[in-house]
């Protein structure tokens, strides 16, 4: 029986091996409370402070206390949109978004307009290449916090980050970005890109999924979106994920230790992918041709159903994606697919493919062939 091909990593990313063996001792040995002052809660503290610097470090943060854990990326989000929107409403109650944020950022700040906030949603282009010229026009000086990830998740296409921050910055607001899916996959420096607030994900830096982080540039104010104790510079009450805050910080290092191999072994990886799928009749890469994720490739086939893709796959031995995970189970057309000018039917067309570690170049004729096979098959029996 052939091994399974893994090709959704922007999902779910398997745990570095190196996380693992650094992990096992705080899986081992007892981790103390960060909040105690006795021997085992100092080493917590050491602990959380050693992941904090890591974190920093691998997104150009020049302060390591301005790194805050979370539960997550969704949490961090909500932090950064919900919280800044809060904090700084006496300034004006506008909220603008890229139209393909993911939906834990457009999700809080839909929220929001129930607090009487308006909501602005910039559109992109067919590439799905934010307009800046709408962002200029959408941000003023009322406009609290923008948010547009540095690359988006379904269609890969990089964000022109620093040129969107010179604009939300010249109207005196705060730029937020959601660096899920680029962080540990190209180059990131807050300080270089004058963002001010990053959201990040443990897992999609190849550590355990239930821990992700918020950069919060010093001189923010933000609300915490919870109560409680005063930890995480009472933005983020609880008692802190020792474990997973330790090896969330084990894997910022190894992914920046490793990015510049892995972005050219990647590239090679998904260019071959994507110039074999597109060579499917009637098949479409979607996204930016070239200002796109390492490790991304997404296409679009008329006339059949994303899900039957992903089953068929499946069936096949291969793991893809068919839109966000976090949306997935709606079966509604995606909102980025629309939002970069595809028809109801197009949008539901979809295939992801997000490489990682185990992925190589001599997967890459099993995989075109299945996705062939898949196409085929299912075009001949759709009523499209």
């Amino acid at each position: 029986m052939e091994e399974r091909i893994y090709l959704d990593h922007a999902a779910a990313m398997p745990v570095h091996p190196g996380v693992i063996r650094f992990g096992r001792q705080f899986l081992e040995e007892f981790a103390g409370n960060p909040s105690t002052i006795y021997q085992e809660g100092l080493q917590a503290q050491a602990a959380v402070a050693g992941a904090r610097e890591k974190v920093a470090a691998l997104v150009g943060a020049k302060d390591p206390p301005s790194i805050i854990f979370t539960s997550g990326a969704t949490e961090s989000n909500n932090i950064a949109i919900r919280g800044t929107a809060l904090r700084n409403a006496g300034k004006g109650k506008r909220v603008v978004v890229s139209a393909i944020e993911h939906i834990s950022v457009l999700n809080p700040a839909k929220d929001l307009q129930k607090g009487g906030f308006t909501l602005t949603q910039v559109p992109v282009d067919h590439y799905g290449v934010l307009d800046l010229d709408a962002l200029g026009a959408a941000v003023t000086p009322r406009t609290v916090v923008t948010s547009v990830h540095y690359a988006n998740n379904e269609i890969g296409t990089i964000e022109p980050i620093r040129e969107a921050a010179e604009i939300v910055h010249d109207r005196g607001g705060y730029l937020h970005v959601d660096a899920t899916d680029a962080a540990g996959r190209i180059p990131i420096d807050v300080e270089r890109d004058g963002i001010d607030l990053l959201t990040l994900s443990s897992n999609q830096l190849g550590g355990p999924a239930g821990t992700g982080a918020l950069y919060i540039r010093p001189g923010v104010r933000v609300q915490p979106v919870l109560v409680g104790g005063g930890q995480e510079r009472g933005l983020r009450p609880g008692t802190e994920n020792v474990v997973g805050i330790a090896c969330m910080g084990e894997a910022a290092r190894l992914a920046g230790k490793e990015m510049p191999e892995e972005m050219r072994r990647l590239s090679a990886i998904r260019d071959r992918l994507i110039t074999g799928i597109t060579g499917i009749e009637d098949t479409y890469l979607t996204g930016h041709p070239r200002e796109r994720l390492p490790h991304h490739a997404s296409f679009r086939f008329p006339r059949i159903e994303g899900e039957s893709i992903q089953l068929a796959m499946n069936m096949l031995g291969i793991a893809v994606a068919t839109g966000s995970a976090c949306t997935s189970m709606t079966l509604e057309a995606s909102h980025v697919l629309l939002a970069i000018g595809l028809a109801h039917d197009e949008a539901h067309g979809s295939m992801v493919a997000t490489l990682g570690r185990g992925n190589t170049l001599d997967q890459v004729p099993r995989v075109v062939n299945a996705a062939r096979e898949t196409v085929k098959r299912l075009r001949a029996i759709t009523p499209l």
